[in-house]
């Protein structure tokens, strides 16, 4: 197995509305704001080369919406997809399978393109089979007023109108141990219903891919959760319990949203679980 963290682009939001009711003051010290309050945000995917299988994890905005709507998140880097895999040698039609951690906007905008004659949408991956679970796609498909802004149609009916959307196996527990993409996942339902976390073992390390169960390194305070969480006192929960995990087992987290921070592991202090170590993907990988 081989891992290669994929830079789908780089954007900005309001500092407020990532850390909820934690006050300025104590967020800027590790998140620090421009003057429209707006903090350094990444869409840093992971593909997994495992075998024949080429799996992609989450694909950030994409390029289709309308500059009205990009303006509103401050893109900034020339990061791309594309460039990422060219880096690594590969092209998005070598992709086998993409897998969404869920289906807000800036996770899965990038698994869906314009057609050629714009008239229309098509898989931006057109080998590739794409993966939520059942619960969460119908939370997604029939939105809540809170998050409908978040779970855009164009960017997940053509997945099923495509007839390549498939579902993972849902858990008793927050814990898949293992699912048919070959890695584990633990299942949060605090940011939205049946968010996934995948843990991918990896040469004798557990890699999990945080999501938005933690954003970036400033949100390892279990208080310090997103003001766009649904069920704000569930996350402090899941969070919690999964910090103590990574940190009782030498988890190695990697952070999506963080755009300074790639890789960090954790430990127990008397404040709570915090920082240990900070890496870079090459660092674990090796690539």
């Amino acid at each position: 197995m081989n891992l290669y963290p994929i830079n789908a682009g780089n954007f900005k939001l309001d500092g407020g509305a990532m850390f909820g009711v934690v006050p300025k003051s104590l967020w800027e010290r590790t998140n620090p704001a421009d003057s429209n309050n707006m903090i350094d945000i990444a869409a840093r995917c992971l593909l997994i080369e495992d075998g024949n299988r080429l799996i992609l994890i989450d694909t950030g905005m994409g390029n289709k919406q309308s500059d009205k709507f990009y303006g509103y998140y401050h893109l900034w880097g020339d990061d791309t997809i594309d460039k990422s895999l060219k880096k690594y040698g590969f092209h998005r039609n070598d992709i086998t399978d993409v897998f969404m951690t869920h289906l807000h906007f800036d996770h899965c905008g990038g698994s869906i393109q314009w057609n050629k004659d714009k008239t229309g949408y098509e898989p931006a991956f057109k080998n590739a089979n794409f993966w939520s679970n059942e619960d969460h796609w119908l939370w997604a498909t029939q939105p809540n007023r809170r998050e409908k802004a978040s779970f855009l149609r164009e960017n997940i009916i053509p997945m099923q109108e495509s007839g390549r959307l498939k579902f993972t196996s849902l858990p008793k527990n927050s814990i898949v141990e293992s699912t048919e993409l070959g890695f584990g996942i633990f299942f949060a339902n605090g940011h939205t219903d049946k968010q996934m976390i995948p843990m991918i073992n990896y040469k004798g390390k557990m890699i999990c891919f945080m999501a938005d169960l933690l954003p970036t390194v400033g949100h390892l305070p279990i208080p310090f959760v997103m003001g766009y969480d649904t069920r704000p006192l569930l996350t402090l929960d899941e969070k919690e319990r999964f910090l103590k995990l990574a940190a009782d087992n030498n988890y190695y987290l990697f952070l999506e949203h963080d755009a300074h921070n790639e890789i960090i592991t954790v430990k127990h202090t008397e404040k709570g679980v915090r920082l240990n170590e900070t890496y870079t993907c090459k660092d674990i990988f090796n690539n």
